[in-house]
């Protein structure tokens, strides 16, 4: 009879909230501009939130389209350092996908990376912060520059 293998724990993050936030300092300060709120960072995984605002509204109340686009790109690069550990790594493709208006209230990112090597690909779900249906997805790809 063949055994059964254990299941295996989820590798650790590259990097901490902590030390993301940082990165972010650091290296992109317009990243702040948003206010975006970094949750949880796993292997591949990332959390974000975009708080409400009334400047990230557009006419009638809806968030603004570049706003949720800003969320979800970071929440991608995330979710690649969480993975990989490569502060390097920058955005080769973004395509998003609006569902539905926005409710007022922030809104979650939740994001994975599905691959990674020298190109990373990876999609983000952004769903209210009060619950409810999603607003956008995001699909991206990712180049992974060799660090030396």
């Amino acid at each position: 009879m063949p055994s059964i293998s254990p299941i295996m724990p989820d590798p650790a993050p590259k990097t901490t909230v902590a030390d993301f936030k940082r990165l972010l300092e650091g290296h992109h300060p317009f990243a702040a501009i948003l206010e975006i709120d970094i949750l949880e960072i796993g292997h591949g995984t990332a959390t974000l939130k975009l708080p409400e605002r009334s400047e990230h509204q557009r006419l009638g109340g809806t968030i603004a389209g570049p706003m949720l686009m800003g969320l979800a790109d970071l929440a991608l690069y995330a979710a690649i350092v969480g993975a990989t550990g490569n502060a390097e790594a920058v955005t080769a493709s973004l395509t998003m996908n609006f569902l539905r208006k926005t409710p007022p209230g922030g809104v979650l990112a939740h994001a994975r990376i599905l691959k990674t090597g020298r190109m990373a690909a990876g999609e983000v779900l952004l769903v209210p912060a009060a619950g409810g249906e999603p607003v956008a997805q995001a699909i991206s790809t990712w180049s992974l520059p060799r660090r030396s």
